[in-house]
């Protein structure tokens, strides 16, 4: 099957930039020839990591996941570490660096899982989703700003946790459920 048509650019404007996101309007023609104004929210893309702390192919190998604070959530949410790319910084970089910064793990390896698109009806964001595994905790790095807890848990916790509205974060989700069903066994 052939790629779908993209929709020709007609023009852009800024409509915003600060210190993470920029704001565009374009002018498009879309693909059924319709001239429409879209507001596109531009981001650097980021890198999200589900850190596996016992043998992975376990019975149940238990997960890091964080509790951290989220001012647009407006309290305490369950993630998965991650983190922005920094301006030409790989992936996997980002990834490595954000596990150590957050939960103070490094790992041995570090396996690519998927790519995502947050949300495009509006952003181009895209989260990299990597399993980190043979992981050394050592000590967090968090930044000022980051009011971050490391807790284990069982990836079957984990799953229950997502089942029962718990873990309502959108990237780790996606990153449990994947991790848990094409690498985890679970």
């Amino acid at each position: 099957m052939d790629d779908p048509p993209t929709g020709t650019l007609i023009s852009t404007r800024e409509a915003y930039a600060g210190r993470l996101l920029k704001i565009d309007i374009e002018t498009i023609r879309n693909p059924a020839g319709q001239t429409v104004e879209l507001e596109v929210v531009r981001h650097p893309g980021a890198a999200a990591i589900v850190p596996v702390t016992s043998d992975p192919l376990g019975p149940d190998p238990h997960v890091l996941l964080l509790r951290q604070y989220r001012y647009a959530a407006r309290g305490v949410i369950w993630e998965i570490p991650a983190g922005v790319l920094e301006p030409g910084e790989a992936p996997e970089d980002c990834a490595r660096r954000e596990l150590r910064e957050e939960t103070g793990a490094t790992a041995e390896e570090l396996r690519p899982l998927t790519t995502i698109y947050t949300t495009p009806g509006f952003t181009d964001e895209r989260i990299h989703l990597f399993l980190a595994t043979g992981l050394k905790v050592e000590n967090q790095d968090l930044e000022s700003d980051e009011l971050i807890e490391v807790v284990s848990r069982p990836i079957s916790v984990a799953l229950e946790m997502i089942k029962d509205g718990e873990i309502i974060d959108g990237k780790s989700i996606v990153g449990l459920l994947y991790a848990a069903g094409f690498v985890l066994g679970h």
